[in-house]
């Protein structure tokens, strides 16, 4: 059996994606919030352990930064654009009855390819980009231990592959805010996954049992108070 090389696949901390009257902030631009921090940070104690020899982020700010607290000031901090998240279209340009399909429906069970991510790219275009920066990966043998540092959207992509071999999109994995995947790959190119959205700083999942996108849903079309 050859050497297994070992990828920590990390989603970003948390942001906020919309201001407090429902209206989309710039996505490339948004910070960590303050709980975003911490949960970083609850990640960065339980990696303190390992080593990497790369770190990754897609180079949005959110990554970037959550990949500085995780690593430490002093890691070098790689971007790879062809790993950022999957790029939704105008919210405006969606029809006012199909909004909540398309926020709830867009990662459920496996996703066709031709699929859109609210309205925007397609997931057929995130796998070519994303597959092909994970190729780039693996060729390089200069490396043991990778700090990645992505995207919901993307680490779904990589997941699916790693866990079928193939080129496919399994909508259910969910990735919270921070989390941690654990992935072992041989030089065949074959993986295996260790551990799957592990979150430090709620470990037995007692925050609540809504997903990622139905978090969005709720921010931006918040619920409204009754008569």
């Amino acid at each position: 059996m050859g050497r297994r090389r070992r990828i920590y696949l990390l989603r970003h901390a948390e942001v906020a994606y919309f201001d407090e009257a429902g209206r989309p902030l710039p996505p490339d631009e948004v910070p960590l919030t303050a709980g975003g921090r911490a949960q970083a940070e609850a990640a960065a104690a339980v990696l303190r352990r390992a080593r990497f020899d790369r770190v990754l982020t897609s180079g949005l700010r959110r990554t970037v930064e959550t990949a500085r607290l995780v690593a430490g000031p002093q890691a070098a901090v790689e971007a790879w654009p062809a790993l950022r998240e999957i790029a939704p279209g105008r919210l405006a340009d969606i029809p006012e009855g199909e909004l909540e399909a398309a926020f709830l429906g867009v990662f459920r069970g496996v996703v066709a390819g031709e699929r859109r991510f609210l309205g925007g790219e397609t997931v057929d275009a995130l796998l070519d980009r994303v597959l092909a920066a994970l190729d780039r990966l693996l060729a390089d043998p200069g490396w043991d231990t990778v700090l990645a540092v992505l995207h919901g959207g993307v680490n779904r992509a990589i997941l699916s592959f790693a866990l079928t071999g193939r080129r496919q999109f399994l909508g259910a994995f969910e990735q919270a805010p921070a989390c941690i995947n654990v992935l072992d790959v041989d030089g065949a190119g074959e993986f295996v996954v260790r551990a799957v959205n592990v979150t430090p700083w709620d470990p037995a999942y007692l925050a609540g049992r809504t997903t990622s996108m139905e978090e969005l849903w709720s921010q931006y079309r918040p619920p409204r108070p009754g008569p």
